[in-house]
């Protein structure tokens, strides 16, 4: 199926809706977000980001899903990396193509800023999700190996690292 309305380039001035979009996507999946007051000129900074851009599913005043993207330079791949940091749609309009037509946007406009591999971090836990991304190409392999790759994080807000001054 196709979308029922068009997918859009996200400006700064659709912070707001970004902003709103994430945290009803942190309360469906009981994840913890910022408040709206810390994530809303998180928002307006990355938007106004030539190495990340927003995308829109449907009107801007009712949006049915959004997507997020950031790229950086790498040594990996010609062009740059981009990270789909977020990918949502509202759940009373899941089944109608919007997803799919989110990630078609975010590779297309990946491309067209000189993007070469697109990563995505995905629960284990979230089958759905992972279906999804494998069902449009995405793999969770190493090239040549039969091994899943990981994804490891940690805030830099807390301790400082101790006792390796050689970088391990």
């Amino acid at each position: 199926m196709t979308p029922q309305r068009p997918i859009t380039l996200a400006t700064v001035t659709d912070a707001e809706t970004l902003t709103r979009l994430q945290i009803e996507f942190g309360t469906e999946f009981d994840s913890h977000e910022p408040p709206f007051e810390i994530l809303l000129p998180r928002f307006q900074r990355l938007l106004a980001e030539p190495t990340a851009f927003g995308l829109l599913a449907g009107s801007r005043t009712e949006p049915t899903g959004y997507a997020v993207v950031t790229l950086r330079p790498t040594v990996y791949c010609d062009g740059q990396l981009a990270v789909l940091d977020e990918l949502y749609v509202r759940p009373d309009m899941r089944g109608d193509g919007i997803g799919t037509a989110l990630l078609t946007a975010a590779v297309h406009e990946t491309r067209r800023r000189d993007g070469g591999e697109m990563h995505i971090n995905v629960d284990e836990i979230d089958t759905d999700a992972r279906r999804f991304y494998e069902r449009h190409g995405f793999v969770n392999i190493e090239p040549g190996t039969d091994y899943r790759m990981l994804c490891y994080t940690r805030e830099l807000t807390g301790p400082s690292l101790t006792g390796s001054t050689n970088g391990e």
